[in-house]
């Protein structure tokens, strides 16, 4: 199908020329061609043949808290989901508490709310800015756990199928950083067993999580940790080792609190930060003989993603 023919069924739910990096925490880059928001599954599902069908790329948008858009325009769909799908619920069962989450819930929202009613086992992700959706897709984690250790299952848009299709935790292939949902995976939902415990602790080590966090990464425009942590290493201790700490890009430097963190400048561009990153890689590589790989999903670069 056409864009234009999709763009004509669209109708409302789309922007055109649409803020996509602004919605990232990087919040650099360009726009997106169109952008559609849907609120409900009923939204989804009116448009869903034609999605599946368009001629241009489609990308899922969360929080955009591991993602770089590229400066100037996207030349595709970006989906972001609403309303509905920012749910949380759960209920007591034999074998723990079960979880669910929509995917557009920040997961710091659910670690607050889970820790306040007395379910234990998701403190972690208190410091994880992220949607539940990206979540699952990258199996984020921090802080000794991940969301591997507490998914039973995601339920999802098959954009191929044009249906919803649930997935378990056997089915998602989780590893570091990795899942192996698609790009034609819309995540809709994640159900989760967790445990009953006591609030009072549960928000102490949320409490706990927020400091540390605090005292050791920074603040300002940037996506948390950039490259993933390669074998018998810290990424952070082979940049810092490379000399690298502070080492700046035009609008783009090396954090000096942790050297795993790129920061961008106020009206900054994306271009730098991943200009940045290839030259910490290559830094690296020459280094320690390591070969280094990012968290980031890069959008409108040409590379396909996460380098």
């Amino acid at each position: 199908m056409s864009f234009e023919s999709f763009r004509h069924v669209v109708g409302t739910l789309g922007l055109d020329h649409a803020p996509f990096g602004s919605r990232t925490t990087y919040r650099v880059g360009g726009t997106a061609r169109l952008l559609i928001t849907l609120n409900t599954l009923d939204e989804l599902r009116s448009i869903a043949h034609e999605l599946a069908m368009v001629d241009v790329p489609i990308f899922t948008l969360g929080k955009g808290s591991n993602t770089l858009v590229a400066d100037g325009e996207f030349d595709g769909v970006v989906v972001v989901l609403g309303d509905e799908f920012a749910s949380l619920e759960w209920t007591d069962g034999d074998d723990g508490v079960h979880v669910v989450a929509g995917a557009a819930l920040g997961l710091p929202i659910a670690a607050r709310r889970l820790a306040d009613g007395g379910v234990s086992g998701f403190e972690w992700a208190v410091g994880v800015p992220g949607s539940f959706g990206g979540a699952v897709v990258m199996n984020a984690g921090g802080h000794g756990s991940d969301m591997a250790a507490s998914v039973v299952s995601v339920d999802v848009w098959d954009l191929d199928r044009e249906c919803v299709v649930r997935k378990t935790a056997s089915d998602l292939g989780f590893g570091y950083r990795h899942s192996d949902l698609r790009p034609r995976d819309i995540v809709l939902s994640v159900t989760l067993r967790l445990q009953r415990g006591d609030a009072a602790m549960s928000l102490a080590a949320v409490r706990d999580i927020v400091r540390w966090r605090r005292e050791h990464q920074p603040g300002g425009s940037n996506a948390g940790s950039v490259f993933t942590n390669p074998p018998d290493h810290t990424a952070g201790a082979l940049i810092e080792g490379a000399g690298l700490k502070g080492y700046r890009r035009g609008s783009a430097f090396v954090s000096d609190k942790h050297a795993n963190f790129i920061q961008v400048d106020d009206n900054g561009r994306a271009n730098d930060v991943a200009g940045l990153i290839d030259e910490v890689r290559h830094a690296v590589r020459a280094s320690f003989g390591v070969e280094m790989r990012t968290e980031i999903r890069r959008v409108g670069f040409g590379d396909g993603g996460a380098v």
